[in-house]
């Protein structure tokens, strides 16, 4: 059977950070967690034959801030999903977010118990001035007390890098590579700060040149330090790449529960996705039979949509967009109209073959998104 991942949102912040866009609130702010959980769980219950049930490939809580609620919480709703047949095993890849603070030995054990078995460290950076500037509520011994207590149990863990923010500097940003790789994050996932040109965190950032030179220095320290970026933003020790993330980016099906959660089935021809409303009352009305769900929370895929998403998730992977599963999903003719888009841009040393897969080079990846723009199609273009 194939594979399954499921994405469990949980959206209860300490704050909400100044470059945040997820769906997420204060905690004190709304309805108390276990209301929450009940809604999530009465949702895995009405749509528990939306996929086959089965022995998941992955879990993931993401948010927001997963470890601020009671661990029992999180547990429940492991239970609840085995509860209807999908059940965890040894191989299943069980992740939760945590910031910085918001766990104990106690709340350790009990993930551990339930079989969560892989940590992600949302730090951001280890500079006390920039955590206040975007308004994170830790501060930089947090996160080192935190990394201990999990290199402690000896846990599986990964680590958020925040760079390109208002005046950082290179010096800066190579510190916070330093200490992430000392304090033994298997896995680090940079992230340049994204934000509209009239955010508050636009003014003081560094020119497009230094960010380049930011992004391009990060990548040369963690290769030295055995690290490989098998995706554009992750880099991995070998064996410790996040499996969950690894099935949105290989064409697999993901089931999304709670606020604003997204899924993709391939049960239709061409797959489909869905998605639960960003509203926290709209998303409660739904799920308690009071409000229907809309035309607008579903799309099936039209041949010219699935390729694009196949065309993107594919080449952000180090491993390429494989010309075999290119063919064997969409046919020759499809895989002969890519291969037009692809010369040009091997000419120019953005693309190149490798092992019979189309992959970045490291031009490409600098301008990702210029050459995802070329892969974007219409539907006139397959007709």
């Amino acid at each position: 059977m194939s594979d399954l991942g499921v994405y469990i949102h949980i959206p209860y912040c300490l704050q909400r950070c100044t470059y945040c866009d997820f769906a997420t609130y204060v905690h004190t702010e709304i309805r108390p967690p276990q209301d929450y959980v009940s809604l999530v769980k009465k949702e895995i219950s009405d749509k528990k034959n939306l996929f086959v049930p089965r022995e998941l490939k992955t879990i993931y809580f993401g948010g927001g801030t997963p470890s601020l609620i009671q661990a029992e919480l999180i547990v429940d709703l492991i239970s609840e999903l085995s509860k209807f047949g999908y059940t965890t095993g040894p191989q299943t890849e069980i992740t939760i977010e945590i910031n910085p603070a918001t766990v104990d030995e106690r709340k350790l054990e009990i993930y551990l118990k339930a079989g969560i078995n892989r940590f992600s460290v949302g730090a951001q950076t280890f500079s006390d001035r920039l955590l206040k500037m975007v308004h994170r509520e830790h501060n930089a011994d947090q996160t080192r007390q935190t990394l201990a207590l999990l290199r402690k149990y000896n846990l599986n863990f990964s680590f958020d890098l925040l760079f390109a923010l208002p005046t950082q500097t290179l010096a800066e940003l190579r510190y916070d590579i330093d200490v992430a790789v000392e304090l033994g994050s298997k896995h680090i996932s940079p992230y340049c700060l994204t934000v509209p040109e009239a955010h508050p965190l636009s003014k003081n950032r560094p020119l497009e040149d230094e960010q380049v030179q930011m992004f391009q220095m990060i990548h040369e320290a963690l290769v030295k330090n055995g690290q490989h970026r098998y995706e554009i933003s992750n880099y991995a020790q070998p064996g410790f790449e996040s499996q969950h993330n690894l099935l949105y980016w290989t064409d697999r099906q993901y089931w999304g529960l709670g606020l604003s959660a997204h899924s993709y089935s391939k049960l239709s021809e061409w797959g489909s996705r869905f998605w639960n409303p960003n509203s926290l009352e709209i998303y409660a009305q739904q799920v308690l039979g009071n409000a229907q769900q809309n035309d607008s929370q579903i799309e099936v895929l039209e041949k010219h949509q699935a390729l694009t998403d196949f065309c993107h998730t594919s080449l952000r992977l180090s491993a390429g967009l494989s010309v075999d599963k290119l063919v064997n999903k969409f046919g020759a003719t499809t895989a002969e109209r890519v291969r037009d888009l692809v010369t040009p841009m091997i000419k120019h040393d953005l693309l190149h073959l490798v092992s019979d897969a189309y992959c970045l080079t490291e031009k490409g990846i600098l301008v990702s998104n210029q050459v995802f723009e070329k892969f974007t199609f219409l539907k006139s273009d397959l007709a």
